[in-house]
């Protein structure tokens, strides 16, 4: 239960009156997405809650927001940190050590070679199209991990900016929706068995909405294969912020003892959170109440990572991140099968 703790204390220890406003704004915007998103025109079309908190946030926070930030910032500022953090942790509520065993070494090995290309991938080609390395690093962990979850995660440890989030975000969004078009059509001639085409599709589609959307288009057998394969993937996002101050793409100039000194300990909480799910530890009639929680906190995270966006500065970045996550999504989907046959064969 040391995840939860550390959560619950984290989100509630650095609380001050002066952050009210700012987290009740947080909160409204939150609830006003989580509202839009069990409507019955966005059911069904992959377009994910924290999506929706994302835009609600910049729309706001690019109009009347100016009027209010004197006295809301310290409040949002608390939710884009302390309280995503926090969510991050519950998130591994969502999962479990078990899911692995269900899709085999071919998953686990995929799930960990896509995500080491992609994310090189992202940050060599990210510098040659002109993005700083925090743009491109966000870029890549949105396409080679989780989506959103993982942008998010990222933003600390490479120092990006709130207009970097956005753009990383609108990325998954924008290639995320595509690959729910494409890939329906994908299986329709590519000789893959649903379990294989479900793992396929796990490993290079980038939200798990996204993911659930596809697989429930394709059956039932791969949707199950899709859905856990997507999870395997969002559990390598521990290991992943662990490892990335010793890996080099947060930099040369970057000493790797002191952006390990800064490791968040969301990372750990998070591999904790998910241990104690699959142990048992945390009761099953807990985790419903745990995904609500969850969602509020990385709803208004969102919401409040959205306020302080510049859509300026999104659209002086906007066509270079475009085509780098472009050149990511063909990655995904050509270099994704590629590996997927080739460890098919070799692991058979």
């Amino acid at each position: 239960m040391s995840g939860l703790k550390a959560a619950a204390s984290a989100a509630v220890g650095g609380l001050r009156p002066a952050h009210g406003l700012g987290l009740l704004l947080a909160a409204l915007l939150a609830a006003t997405a989580l509202a839009l998103s069990r409507s019955q025109w966005l059911t069904g079309s992959g377009v994910g809650l924290m999506t929706l908190a994302i835009v609600l946030g910049i729309a706001v926070g690019n109009t009347g927001y100016r009027y209010l930030s004197v006295h809301c910032n310290a409040g949002i500022d608390l939710a884009r940190t302390t309280l995503l953090r926090a969510g991050i942790v519950v998130y591994g509520a969502r999962m479990t050590f078990q899911d692995i065993a269900q899709v085999g070494w071919v998953g686990l090995v995929l799930a960990v070679l896509i995500m080491i290309c992609t994310l090189m991938l992202a940050v060599w080609l990210g510098r040659r199209l002109g993005l700083d390395r925090p743009s491109a690093l966000l870029i890549g962990a949105g396409s080679a991990i989780c989506g959103a979850a993982a942008v998010m995660a990222t933003q600390s440890l490479a120092r990006a900016r709130e207009a970097d989030v956005a753009i990383a975000v609108t990325t998954v969004v924008v290639f995320g929706t595509l690959a729910m078009l494409l890939y329906p059509w994908l299986y329709a001639v590519l000789s893959l068995s649903p379990q294989e085409f479900g793992v396929y599709a796990g490993a290079t589609i980038h939200e798990v909405a996204q993911v659930v959307v596809v697989g429930e288009q394709v059956g039932g057998e791969a949707a199950g294969a899709a859905v856990i394969e997507k999870m395997l993937r969002v559990m390598m996002l521990a290991p992943f912020l662990l490892l990335l101050p010793w890996s080099g793409l947060l930099g040369s100039g970057r000493d790797p003892a002191r952006a390990a000194a800064g490791i968040p300990w969301f990372a750990v909480g998070f591999l904790v959170m998910i241990a104690c799910n699959s142990t048992g530890v945390i009761p099953a009639s807990w985790r419903p109440a745990l995904l609500l929680v969850d969602s509020v906190l990385l709803t208004m995270a969102m919401s409040a990572i959205g306020l302080r966006t510049d859509l300026g500065a999104m659209r002086r970045g906007g066509l270079a991140a475009l085509k780098l996550a472009a050149a990511l999504f063909v990655f995904l989907v050509v270099g994704g099968f590629a590996i997927h046959q080739l460890l098919m064969a070799a692991l058979a």
